[in-house]
Formats: C-alpha cells, sequence, structure tokens
C-alpha cells in the first residue's frame, strides 16, 4: 500500500498539517479560503492492519478539495498489535478533538473507505448508544460491515474483485476482531440498530466482495428511515475512487461524495439536525 501511494495524484494547492492528538499522528489537509467551522473526519482503509495518512492523502484531498471542507486524516492504531477497540477509540478522540476547537457535531462528516468506511459507522454507533451529539453524515466508501464475511459477493465475486478476497479478509478480520465477538455491532455494523443516523452516502463497485456489506447496511438504515445513497458503480472494483487523476470515473465518485458534504452542511439542513 505505501508502494502503491507514490504512484497518486494529489490535488493542486492542498495545503497538508501534521499533527498530534495525544500520540496519535494525523494530518489536516486544507485548501486555500475554505471555512474552518466544518471538517470531515477521514479513516483509511487497509482491513484494519495496513494504511497510514501516506496511502490515503491523495483519496482524501481530493475528496477535501471535492467539498470544499477541511479533512482530518489520521492514523489509527492497527491491528494485530492494536486489536479491537483500539481503531474505534482512536475514531472517537478524534471527534472529540474536533469538537474542542470549536466545531458543531452537525458540521463534523465521517468518512472511511474499505475497514475506515466501517469504521465510520461503528463510531457513529458508539457516540449514539453514548447519547453524544452525532456528526452531521456519513461517508462510506466499499465499506467492511461484516467481519463474519457472510455477504454472499463474497463468494459470487471472489474472481472478479482484484483486491480484496475471503481467505485475506478472514486473515485481517482475526487480527482485528482478537477475542471479541465479530458479530458485535462496533466490529460488524450491518448487525446494527441504525435508528437515528445522520445522512449516509455508501458507494460500491458492481465488482467487489464487500458489494454485499454496502447493500446490507444500505438497507439497514432504510429500515429505521435514515436518509441514506447507494450508488452500485458498475464494473468497478474495491475503492477505484483512487484513481482519481487517472480514471474519469473516479473523479465522477468523489464528485458525487463532494455534493453529498456540502449538502450534508448546508445552513439549513444542519439547522433542522440540531433541532
Amino acid at each position: 500500500m505505501e508502494r502503491l501511494s507514490k504512484s497518486y495524484i494529489m490535488p493542486p494547492e492542498v495545503d497538508i498539517q501534521p499533527i498530534f492528538i495525544g500520540n496519535m499522528y494525523t494530518e489536516w489537509i486544507r485548501l486555500p479560503n475554505v471555512r474552518h467551522d466544518r471538517a470531515i473526519l477521514y479513516l483509511h482503509g487497509g482491513g484494519y492492519t495496513m494504511g497510514s495518512c501516506n496511502t490515503h492523502r491523495s483519496l482524501a484531498a481530493w475528496i477535501s478539495t471535492a467539498s470544499q471542507t477541511p479533512t482530518l486524516l489520521i492514523d489509527y492504531r492497527l491491528a494485530p498489535e492494536n486489536p479491537f477497540p483500539a481503531a474505534l477509540d482512536d475514531t472517537i478522540n478524534a471527534f472529540h478533538y474536533l469538537l474542542d476547537q470549536g466545531i458543531e457535531p452537525q458540521k463534523i462528516i465521517i468518512g472511511g473507505d474499505s475497514a475506515g468506511g466501517g469504521l465510520a459507522v461503528a463510531g457513529t454507533l458508539f457516540l449514539r448508544d453514548k447519547k453524544e451529539k452525532l456528526p452531521g453524515g456519513i461517508i462510506c466508501i466499499s465499506p467492511w460491515a461484516d467481519l463474519t464475511m457472510s455477504g454472499e459477493t463474497m463468494i459470487t465475486c471472489s474472481k472478479t474483485d482484484p483486491f480484496i478476497s475471503q481467505e485475506t479478509s478472514i486473515l485481517h478480520a482475526g487480527r482485528y476482531v482478537g477475542e471479541h465477538d465479530p458479530k458485535s455491532p462496533l466490529i460488524s455494523p450491518i448487525f446494527a440498530d441504525l435508528s437515528g443516523f445522520p445522512p449516509m452516502i455508501i458507494q460500491v463497485g458492481e465488482y467487489e466482495v464487500l458489494r454485499s456489506d454496502a447493500v446490507r447496511l444500505s438497507k439497514n438504515a432504510s429500515r429505521t428511515a435514515v436518509d441514506v445513497t447507494l450508488e452500485i458503480w458498475d464494473g468497478m472494483w474495491h475503492v477505484w475512487q483512487m484513481l482519481v487523476g487517472r480514471m474519469p470515473e473516479s473523479k465522477d465518485a468523489i464528485d458525487k461524495i463532494g455534493a453529498f458534504v456540502r449538502k450534508c452542511l448546508e445552513e439549513e439542513r444542519s439547522i433542522r439536525i440540531e433541532q
């Protein structure tokens, strides 16, 4: 993943500011002349065992550019050295950091890809169950939301997904879950009641083994009247958005995410969520 990241294209005029939240390395990604009263908290993918600010800086920067919103990209702790709930704890600490900066919760969007997409949902679930204020929206890019690997596309798309297989998923899940129950909603959000959640956008590729995760997550959200948008992209694979600058479908997908973020952060929507 670190080697691949060197081939990704960064958008122009992006400022990267490294900061630490406690012992956790993070990066503020900002464009000139953007409002600082809002933020995206971005959680990278990598099966909870890989990934970093290096590997996902480009993707987070393009989302920041498309949404015109400052983005905080975090290096949450990885398994197997730091199994569940370390990544979740780091996510919540980063959310609280943004609140401490004076950003209203409804002006924060939590998002991520793959494991980070599942973690974005788990983090929101944790906040809801603790009766804390929730973010204004959730971005799920190819979310890994079922660490039991029970989705049918784990099998049916095993030959079409170039990046993920059931075998590697079982390996990474075991390292992250440890002694916990993989059906715990904070580990596998497809088993969660999503009542009261903010608006969600879910993007997944037609050829992904995680397509079932995305579809079932969307259905769970719809059952509880959550405003959820599910996009299944024809012919696409796991986190194709990474190839922005090289493939038009990647830019198109990120533009849709940017529009979603801007809509969530509109003043009228913010007032309605707060009420």
